[in-house]
């Protein structure tokens, strides 16, 4: 016997008016920089385009995902579209750490032949993408707070923000100093930072997409949890999963402790339910009652 069970949550309301505001902004920041690197001969510049090139396809796959996220489920989507945030995630995060390989091998490239660049536009530019980019991180701030797709969104906009303002740095240096060289390690240095702050966001969309147990959650607690109810005598064969930032499903057989009648069920399974969503911040569980059957007993069972 199943049963699932929503707790409802007060979760914001992602503005897509936001994002297509920074979509606009990053599709004009773009095409300024790419003009002004061809036009300077700095690579930092392009570098910074091509950053800002990626922000715009992630805010694209963002804005979409977010608008699929709403659509209902159907007959043959019972889930609806409730992953496609996290496949956004996951394309964006994988997105950062390519654009950042590219540019540090261009990095390398460029350092052992330098080239005399026209700074000027490079600290115009530079200024322009920070305007830009700080106003669009101003934007969807709020909105990152709720789910894995727009935090990657965010994260998207403010490293190229800070990518800018190394690159404005760099535009000062050249021009007071003639230290063309810096354009090559400013943009080596930003490909480090885009791969660490890849990193992480790849590995936790990874993790939702091949339904690993959400690390802040061990499935033994959980049993002693559902255990120290006086109708329960087992706990197991657990599957716990994440289906997107919001929600969490839990299935397991519960071994009881006498042969019971579907009201009593319904009872002890209400009790289950505030355990799990309390404690563990569960929001589905579904249980398949059992008594006296011969199965293995395992926590995890290799279905």
């Amino acid at each position: 016997m199943g049963h699932s069970h929503d707790h409802s949550h007060a979760h914001p309301e992602v503005k897509g008016k936001n994002l297509l505001i920074s979509i606009g902004l990053n599709i004009l920041i773009t095409v300024a920089q790419i003009i002004g690197g061809f036009l300077s001969g700095s690579l930092s510049l392009l570098s910074d385009a091509l950053h800002n090139l990626s922000d715009v396809i992630s805010l694209i796959i963002s804005y979409v995902a977010n608008r699929l996220s709403k659509k209902d489920a159907s007959l043959n989507k019972t889930f609806g579209f409730k992953r496609a945030e996290i496949i956004a995630a996951f394309v964006n995060a994988a997105t950062l750490i390519i654009v950042a390989v590219l540019l540090m091998v261009e990095a390398v490239k460029r350092f052992q032949e330098p080239q005399e660049i026209a700074s000027g536009l490079v600290i115009w530019l530079a200024l322009l993408a920070i305007a830009g980019n700080g106003f669009s991180v101003l934007l969807i701030k709020k909105d990152s707070k709720a789910n894995m797709n727009m935090r990657s969104a965010y994260l998207h906009l403010i490293t190229d923000m800070m990518a800018s303002v190394a690159v404005l740095v760099g535009g000062l240096l050249m021009k007071y100093y003639e230290l063309y060289w810096v354009d090559s390690v400013l943009t080596f240095a930003i490909g480090v930072y885009l791969i660490v702050v890849g990193y992480d966001l790849l590995k936790s969309a990874t993790h939702v997409l091949m339904l690993f147990t959400p690390s802040d959650i061990a499935l033994e607690d959980i049993a002693m949890g559902i255990c120290k109810l006086e109708e329960v005598d087992n706990v197991h064969h657990i599957h716990i999963w994440q289906l997107n930032d919001k929600e969490i499903h839990l299935e397991a057989h519960v071994d009881f402790n006498k042969d019971i009648s579907i009201s009593e069920f319904d009872k002890i399974l209400s009790k289950i339910e505030e355990v799990t969503f309390h404690d563990f911040g569960i929001t589905h569980i579904n249980i398949q009652p059992e008594f006296g059957k011969c199965d293995t007993k395992d926590l995890v069972v290799q279905d």
